[in-house]
C-alpha cells in the first residue's frame, strides 16, 4: 500500500491516473535487518530457521523503486532479481 496525499503521513504524490500511475518520490520497502534502526544484536528473518526450525515466512530484503507512467523501475539497491529492471505495473482491481 502506498499512502497518497490527504491520508496519514508519510505519504506520496499520485498523478490520479489509475491506468498509468506515477508516485513521487521513490518507494522504499525494507524488512529484517535492512529496516532503519535495526540493531545487529536483534534477531531478524535471516536467523528465523535456526531459531524455530522451519523456513522463515519472510526474507530480509530491500525493494526500492520509482513508479512512473505505469512502470516500475526497480533500483540497483534492491536485493531481489528485478534489481536494475523496469517492468509494467500489473493491473489492479
Amino acid at each position: 500500500m502506498v499512502r497518497v496525499e490527504g491520508e496519514v503521513r508519510p505519504c506520496w504524490g499520485f498523478n490520479g491516473n489509475y491506468e498509468k500511475p506515477t508516485f513521487t518520490p521513490s518507494v522504499l520497502v525494507t524488512s529484517g535487518h535492512y529496516v532503519a534502526g535495526h540493531q545487529a544484536s536483534e534477531e531478524c528473518w535471516c536467523t528465523y530457521e535456526k531459531r524455530f526450525g522451519k523456513k522463515a515466512p519472510f526474507e530480509c530484503s530491500i525493494c526500492h523503486s520509482f513508479v512512473t507512467d505505469g512502470k516500475i523501475q526497480f533500483l540497483d539497491d534492491c536485493t531481489h532479481a528485478l534489481a536494475g529492471q523496469t517492468v509494467p505495473l500489473p493491473p489492479f482491481d
